[in-house]
């Protein structure tokens, strides 16, 4: 892979024109792969989900009739209309329990409304009175309990708008909108079901169909609800992207891509953001701009399955052919017209761009770490874990400069992680707190050991700490940084308890180590895109006193005394370093 570009800039030049010709490319570059009738999109390539060609072909049709839908192309959404008269005359599967159907209806019914006048009043009412019958399956068959949830809400906004089984769509409605409110767990954040998942479905999800069922039925108290938890999580979310416009490389589903901008467009098109227009179409045409320029799209101007080009490792068992067509959620700032402020006001520099942070993200018990000289952003995840898509939830660290070493390499390769015995296992995590410059959790690993862990960051430079108990003495530990890649350098040096794999300093790689009674385990680390950088061990220096006090001294930045024990910590102290004011200083108790 050649190294990357990363010239920095505030402006990617992408205007409205840019974001309509990107739609007009990848609906054209579709059309070859319709089935005769227009119902089905069979995209090519060797890979069929585990739904089966049927369904994946309903997939293709589903997500670029979405695409076509924002775009509002009647040429475009006559051909859609052809293929819904014939998807509901038997070619479609029927929309039953758990079924891949119930997603893509959901994609169906929100692109029949906001097209209505243009598509479904068109239709003749026999083929309207079947495409209701076959959507109404969806109010009555059981999703998954997740976001799911919500595509019985989306089918059921519609069809009450069209007169069709109008009380029992607004009673599921209440009943699957009342279902999400135990995953909401505040500023913000939903998770993604039971357990702690936070991921971009939060965006691309949680918040998008309930804020648009909000908004398409002009329910003011639902969109005060729903549109102020999105403007509050949008102040966190703006800050998941890089200066080059990648989004965090976290979370399943990543062939979505540039659906990673669904929210931001939809805090505008609703009123409820905390972005100014031009920060908004920043970080919006920042991602869009991102992966077309890394190849997403191949020499057929098809989305490929991955992240630049195609990409195994970030796909899961349900990604077919087309699944990388919900990356058409990210064209929803289509729907704002032309005149709108979003698309008239100069480009403003994105979070990352502003200056350096270290932002705490309570609910999930994330620390973003982010540089504005290189543009990178990290994210030290302490309460994200759905051991079902590891690696892309249970590592400690993300960036959008790196990716998660795949699972199907030696546990021993892992990155950012703490491999007991051999074992990199990180489950159970219990958050034990985030302030501003550090976050801490505790989790189980191999064989039932405890790891309790604590970072602390200042710049682009790390401290991770962590206590190993209740393994046999004399176990292996090995503690592994950041994945190298190119265009960035990733660094780990040993601090306490650790040493070098390697003769001399590995610039990467893992630092090892053996346990004793309540083994300490510290390293510095560093993921940065600066070509020259003070040596790590000048930017931070670490004692361990014999009180099991751990100081730690920030050259030009604060001093921070801690001590990790079994129960978690006893406190973070964040004092003044010389030269600085007194006000300065800070502590917090961690859970």
């Amino acid at each position: 892979m050649p190294p990357e570009d990363r010239t920095l800039s505030p402006y990617t030049g992408y205007t409205r024109a840019h974001w309509e010709a990107a739609a007009d490319s990848l609906l054209a570059a579709v059309e070859p792969y319709a089935t005769a009738d227009g119902a089905l999109y069979h995209l090519p390539g060797d890979r069929a989900s585990w739904s089966g060609t049927v369904s994946d072909g309903l997939e293709g049709y589903a997500r670029t009739l979405l695409l076509a839908a924002f775009r509002r192309d009647e040429k475009a959404l006559a051909r859609y209309a052809d293929g819904l008269a014939a998807g509901v005359s038997g070619v479609w599967p029927r929309i039953e329990d758990r079924s891949q159907p119930l997603v893509e209806a959901a994609s169906i019914a929100f692109a029949l409304r906001v097209t209505r006048e243009a598509l479904w009043d068109r239709l003749d009412d026999g083929v309207r009175q079947r495409a209701a019958v076959w959507l109404g399956d969806a109010l009555t068959a059981e999703p998954w309990p997740c976001n799911w949830e919500l595509f019985p809400v989306t089918v059921g906004g519609f069809l009450e708008a069209i007169g069709h089984e109008p009380e029992l769509a607004r009673r599921v409605i209440d009943q699957r909108l009342d279902r999400i409110e135990q995953w909401y767990v505040g500023d913000g954040w939903y998770t993604d079901g039971d357990g702690r998942k936070f991921d971009y479905y939060n965006g691309w999800a949680m918040h998008l169909y309930p804020v648009l069922h909000a908004w398409l039925a002009d329910d003011e108290r639902l969109l005060d609800l729903y549109g102020g938890r999105l403007s509050t999580h949008l102040a966190d979310y703006a800050r998941l992207f890089g200066g080059d416009g990648a989004p965090l490389h976290q979370g399943r589903s990543l062939t979505y891509r540039f659906a990673t901008t669904v929210p931001l467009w939809l805090g505008a098109l609703t009123g409820r953001t905390p972005l100014s227009p031009g920060e908004t179409r920043r970080l919006a045409s920042g991602a869009l701009k991102y992966f077309l320029d890394r190849g997403a799209v191949d020499g057929r101007g098809l989305l490929s399955l991955g992240w630049h080009g195609p990409n195994p490792a970030v796909l899961q068992g349900y990604s077919g052919p087309a699944s990388p067509y919900w990356a058409s959620k990210g064209f929803l700032g289509l729907l704002l017209p032309p005149d709108h402020e979003v698309w008239t006001a100069t480009e403003e520099p994105a979070p990352v761009e502003r200056g350096d942070e270290l932002r705490p993200v309570g609910p999930p018990n994330w620390l973003l770490q982010s540089t504005s000289s290189d543009g990178v952003v990290r994210l030290h995840n302490h309460g994200s874990e759905d051991v079902r898509y590891d690696p892309f939830y249970t590592r400690l660290a993300y960036s959008t400069v790196t990716e998660p070493v795949p699972l199907a390499e030696a546990p021993q390769s892992y990155d950012n992680s703490v491999i007991v015995d051999g074992d990199a296992s990180r489950t159970d995590i219990e958050p034990l707190g985030v302030g501003e410059g550090w976050v801490a959790s505790r989790h189980t690993a191999g064989g039932g050991v405890r790891v309790t862990s604590l970072v602390l960051a200042h710049g682009a430079a790390e401290v991770r700490a962590h206590l190993v108990t209740g393994a046999e003495p004399g176990t292996p530990v090995r503690v592994t940084g950041w994945a190298a890649r190119d265009g960035v350098r990733a660094e780990l040096r040993p601090a306490v308890g650790l040493t070098d794999e390697h003769t001399g300093a590995a610039p990467e790689g893992a630092l090892c180590g053996t346990t004793s009674e309540g083994a300490l385990f510290v390293a510095l680390a560093r993921l940065t895109a600066e070509p020259d950088t003070v040596p790590l061990e000048e930017a931070v220096s670490v004692t361990l006193e014999a009180s099991g006090e751990l100081h730690v001294h920030w050259t030009g930045g604060p001093e921070v005394r801690v001590r990790l024990t079994d129960g978690g910590l006893d406190s973070v102290d964040l004092r003044a370093s010389a030269g600085r004011s007194s006000a300065s200083s800070s502590s917090a108790t961690p859970r």
